[in-house]
């Protein structure tokens, strides 16, 4: 019975001294990397185009960075759908007051899909940094993103929005200066307020018609189509939350009417009426 016990434990210490090390090397491994948390998640890019055609594209909920030089043109472009009411808010770290010579401002334009700039409901879309001022702080509140709108109106269309983050006053002195951005983009669904009577054919977004006459031939080309949109896609446009309200109007009108009937059929046949009659 003692030798049983005495070649158990062995067996036992074995496999943990062969278990350990293993348990180790897991641990120890460098590929073996944590989840990623929702911080990294709304991680964005840590550069921007100088252009409308190297703008670069960012979701919407993203924070996006870049290091760039006093004077320079930032672009940045996010999608947005119809119903959408989109945000835009900008950071400027400014270098040390030792090194600039005055006070600057700064401004953030949006333009849409077909490079209309687009008004700004309210927000600080320009701001003047003090000569010893650290950060600038500007936003920028679109209006409602419609479906359609006649081709003369100015109305905001579903697709892709441009950002344009650049100093508009300050001393030539401090041209070249290096400065921090930062830029988020955030929205919130208004519902069937902005809906309208049509949709548009397609999003407005870079390339799209090249993209359509190409469809039959290509199939690279309806993926970079798909990767200017939202993440969850492009809504179809036929559905908003005023069939609802058009549904529950035709009830209650019916109900109304089958009301009013029975006020106004009466009781039925009088009794003083003969039977014959």
């Amino acid at each position: 019975m003692k030798r049983t016990t005495r070649a158990l434990t062995a067996a036992l210490l074995t496999g943990l001294a062969l278990l350990t090390p293993a348990g180790a090397a897991v641990a120890d491994d460098p590929s073996a990397s944590p989840s990623p948390s929702a911080s990294d998640e709304s991680a964005g890019p840590t550069e921007a185009g100088t252009t409308f055609r190297t703008a670069t594209a960012i979701q919407q909920g993203m924070t996006a960075t870049a290091e760039a030089s006093t004077g320079d043109y930032l672009y940045w472009v996010f999608p947005a759908d119809a119903g959408r009411r989109a945000t835009v808010k900008a950071r400027i770290t400014l270098p040390e007051s030792a090194a600039r010579h005055g006070a600057s401002t700064w401004q953030v334009d949006v333009y849409d899909g077909l490079r209309r700039r687009q008004a700004c409901m309210y927000g600080r879309q320009t701001g003047k940094a003090a000569a010893d001022a650290s950060t600038v702080e500007l936003t920028c509140v679109l209006r409602t993103v419609r479906a359609w709108a006649e081709p003369w109106a100015d109305d905001p269309l579903p697709g892709s929005y441009y950002v344009r983050l650049t100093v508009v006053g300050l001393p030539p002195s401090d041209l070249g200066l290096p400065v921090r951005t930062e830029v988020e983009v955030t929205s919130v669904d208004k519902g069937g307020a902005g809906d309208v009577d049509g949709t548009l054919a397609e999003p407005l977004v870079p390339g799209v018609s090249s993209v359509a006459q190409a469809s039959d031939d290509s199939a690279a080309g309806d993926e970079a189509s798909s990767g200017d949109g939202p993440e969850d896609g492009w809504s179809s446009g036929w559905w908003t939350d005023r069939w609802l309200w058009t549904v529950g109007g035709g009830v209650l009108g019916a109900l109304a009417a089958v009301f009013g009937y029975s006020l106004t059929r009466g009781a039925g046949r009088p009794s003083r009426v003969p039977p014959g009659a």
